[in-house]
């Protein structure tokens, strides 16, 4: 009967949010909907009784979901992907809304005032989005002095990254950049991610190439902490390309990797939409089939050795489920709760609890990696 219940709750919402709210939402700028979502989340998220109201509508539990992760308990598998958070504004509202986890960022050590605009984009037909931000963000010192007078109700993961700027061209001041921002947040949150696969910032992405990866991991080990460490990747590198890369983070003190970060191939056969500019990178349902890819294949070649958090094209608890068996023992998403609503986070955990049922798995982690070996995955160039 609970269950019942909360699915007609869920369908109600996603009907008045599809038909009604989205309708006019999208008929805005994408970046000043966002800004005025941020502002609303974090109003939202000071008061306890807002906070109760939001949980009422949108929060889903169950035992089934929970998993102990790196020293972690995590109440359920879905998160939101850093990207959206980008300067920490949402920790108060968002376990209310469901979410197990939170990544906030990207942060980096200087202040960022991001790509000129417009620098996003709807993308109808694809159910993407195309991102240009350019690690647009408050900074280090700022984000940090903000979430230290913070506690957290659930995990919160703060993903790093190097200042858009030209003076990271110079691959020592990239470093150091990374270093500040990771130092800033080692004792905030639960978990850290060096993002080395933004698609948008001026240096390209230097770290994908083996020998600089090394470079930032070894200035990493020598930062005092006990916290997690992920590295994200992009969904465009071929299998030689992450293979190379895994060989180096096996080296270091890295513990878990991120499937996948935003598509910067236009060739793709997902992509829709016509006229778009010839900037940034995209996400939603064109990047879903490369972090799947991605996930079986590491999950494949590494086993247990790297927890896998999958990111991409996430719209339904099928989509979470995939890559779950593929691998995940966490997920992210974005787009898919612009397109579908908030009452979206909701309805993946019951689903994934209708599934799990289903399938005979009496938790999550017992679903984790079992398709990654007959997943009929092949490689992209």
């Amino acid at each position: 009967m609970k269950n019942q219940l909360v699915k007609i709750k869920n369908s109600s919402f996603r009907f008045f949010y599809t038909r009604l709210l989205k309708p006019l939402f999208f008929l805005v700028d994408p970046e000043k909907i966002h800004d005025s979502m941020t502002f609303w989340g974090a109003f939202l998220g000071k008061f306890a009784f807002s906070r109760g109201v939001t949980r009422a509508f949108f929060f889903y539990a169950s035992p089934k979901l929970t998993q102990n992760i790196l020293g972690m308990t995590f109440e359920n598998p879905v998160g939101l992907a850093a990207g959206f958070d980008k300067n920490a504004d949402l920790a108060s509202i968002l376990p209310s809304v469901g979410f197990g986890f939170e990544e906030v960022g990207s942060i980096t050590g200087e202040p960022c005032a991001g790509n000129p605009k417009p620098r996003l984009w709807r993308m109808l037909k694809s159910k993407g989005l195309l991102v240009y931000y350019g690690l647009k963000n408050d900074g280090s010192e700022k984000v940090a002095k903000k979430l230290a007078k913070q506690k957290f109700s659930n995990k919160l993961g703060v993903s790093v990254a190097m200042t858009n700027c030209k003076e990271n061209l110079d691959i020592h001041k990239a470093v150091a950049d990374y270093a500040k921002a990771f130092k800033a947040f080692l004792n905030i949150g639960d978990y850290l991610t060096l993002n080395i696969s933004c698609p948008n910032a001026e240096g390209g992405q230097p770290f994908v190439e083996p020998d600089k990866l090394e470079y930032l991991l070894k200035t990493v080990d020598e930062i005092e902490t006990k916290k997690p460490i992920f590295i994200k990747l992009s969904p465009d590198l071929t299998f030689d390309e992450v293979d190379a890369l895994l060989d180096v983070a096996r080296r270091h003190r890295v513990h878990g990797i991120i499937c996948t970060n935003l598509t910067k191939k236009r060739n793709n056969p997902q992509i829709l939409d016509q006229n778009l500019p010839n900037v940034g990178g995209v996400s939603g349902k064109p990047a879903q089939e490369l972090s799947d890819k991605l996930l079986a294949y590491i999950y494949k070649k590494e086993g247990s050795r790297f927890i896998l958090i999958g990111c991409g094209g996430i719209f339904s608890a099928e989509d979470a489920y995939k890559k779950i068996r593929l691998g995940a023992s966490l997920v992210q998403l974005i787009t898919g709760m612009i397109f579908e609503g908030p009452q979206l986070v909701g309805e993946i955990n019951r689903g994934l609890v209708e599934l799990l049922e289903r399938d005979g798995f009496k938790n999550i982690s017992e679903a984790v990696g079992v398709d990654a070996i007959s997943y009929p995955y092949k490689n992209h160039q």
